[in-house]
């Protein structure tokens, strides 16, 4: 059985690491007898009830339903991130964490019942078939979208490569739709974008999937091919709004600017499930200058990033405290009848620091100018306001803070910071009474 690691908040990402092999309690004598016997009633309990609802409920009910609600009942009790994902539910997970799938290529919203095309992701089938930012897709394949949720509209337009799909559009004030034929293809979700702001090399991070690692090391390539080594001053990698994803990328993401030290460790109940990760030799970026920006939708494999490279001093940490979700989950196959995500562990920064319920406080705290009408709307209350979250060993709970990032660079108070202080530039003097502070070397 494969069993694998994620950390992530909210939309499950996926999985991939091997991980933890769950171990029965030692149970012994007539500890263990008695201990069945409950079970046994509790169990017995549970049929009772199950063959009263199936024998006189209102409507005849589904069994499998019924099964199905009982175990979301019962993981539900247990914390926020524990559940049992169903056949198709796990086929979606799995799909979504190796960052690519049959599509189109567009990033999609609802809008007055209507899927709007937010972006044509760059060469893709969408994109060349000339789908544009604003459409309204009215129709799939002649069946109208008024009535779908946006799940049920986006898993008609996945599917098989090399298969077409017909979409009905409505463009601007255009009198006529437009019929547009797509034909699916693989389509990769890019964890990772970068560019070079002048002297200082940027790179955004929004998720944590299979690709991530890989989509790091190639952009910290480009940006020392596009940005001569005499002029590049360091690094800005943007995890704010990255709501995690898998362990193991995590771990060699954060083992891509150390040499040397731990990067996260795992404490579950049993010393089986509990693992220490270690940096191995080797510093991609030759010891430049790092800056980690996050906010309060950076969570859980984000944390453990930014946890890393702080403890160790070898990143300067700017922005908002993070969201404060540091527990793991276990993915655990169930053959054909889906997977259990089960919350295994909590984990620490190198320090020995928890962060759940807490977050990461940045070492240098820029908060943004939020529009008006979005004052509020944007603030995380973070994992501290989760129902049944697991409770802070490290004191004082805290709630999230603001996840708010402008649309446009120049009003992005924070990245302006992060690259000015990059630069050497006074930052305290343009954002005041923020503190001085220095990048490390």
């Amino acid at each position: 059985m494969r069993r694998s690691t994620i950390l992530v908040f909210g939309i499950l990402m996926g999985a991939a690491a091997s991980f933890a092999v769950t171990q029965p309690w030692d149970m012994s004598g007539s500890a263990n007898a008695a201990g069945n016997a409950d079970t046994y009633r509790q169990l017995n309990l549970f049929g009772d009830v199950f063959e009263r609802v199936k024998a006189d409920y209102v409507e005849e009910p589904e069994d499998a339903e019924l099964v199905e609600s009982a175990i979301n009942g019962m993981l539900a009790a247990l914390d926020p991130h524990s559940s049992y994902m169903s056949p198709k539910n796990y086929r979606d997970m799995q799909v979504q964490t190796r960052g690519e799938f049959g599509g189109l290529g567009i990033e999609v919203t609802m809008e007055d019942g209507l899927v709007k095309v937010v972006t044509p992701i760059d060469d893709t089938p969408a994109a060349r078939a000339g789908i544009q930012a604003g459409d309204l897709i009215t129709h799939l394949d002649g069946e109208a979208v008024l009535g779908l949720t946006l799940a049920e509209a986006v898993e008609k337009m996945r599917g098989r490569v090399n298969t077409p799909i017909e979409l009905t559009v409505r463009r601007g004030s255009a009198e006529e739709p437009l019929v547009i034929t797509v034909v699916r293809d693989i389509i990769q979700i890019r964890a990772v974008r970068s560019n070079a702001e002048d002297d200082v090399g940027y790179i955004r991070i929004t998720q944590f999937n299979e690709q991530t690692f890989e989509n790091l090391k190639t952009a910290i390539e480009d940006l020392e091919d596009d940005i001569p080594a005499e002029e590049l001053k360091g690094f800005v990698i943007d995890l704010r709004n990255n709501p995690g994803g898998l362990l193991d990328q995590a771990i060699a993401v954060s083992d891509s600017f150390l040499d040397r030290g731990e990067i996260v460790s795992t404490r579950g109940r049993t010393a089986e499930e509990s693992q220490r990760y270690n940096a191995r030799s080797g510093d991609l970026i030759k010891g430049k200058p790092v800056i980690v920006l996050i906010n309060g939708g950076s969570a859980s494999a984000s944390e453990i990033v930014a946890g890393a490279l702080q403890d160790h001093r070898r990143a300067t940490v700017l922005g908002t405290r993070s969201f404060g979700k540091g527990s793991v989950q276990t993915i655990i196959p169930l053959g054909s009848n889906g997977a259990l995500r089960l919350t295994t562990a909590r984990y620490f920064t190198p320090s020995g620091r928890s962060i759940q319920a807490t977050g990461i406080d940045p070492d240098i705290i820029v908060e943004q100018d939020v529009p008006e009408e979005l004052k509020g709307a944007t603030t995380s209350k973070g994992e501290a306001s989760l129902r049944g979250h697991l409770e802070s060993e490290a004191g004082e709970e805290q709630g999230g803070s603001s996840a708010y990032v402008p649309p446009e660079k120049e009003d992005d108070k924070q990245l302006i910071y992060a690259l000015e202080l990059m630069r050497g530039v006074k930052v305290n003097s343009l954002f005041p009474p923020d503190p001085e502070a220095s990048v490390p070397n």
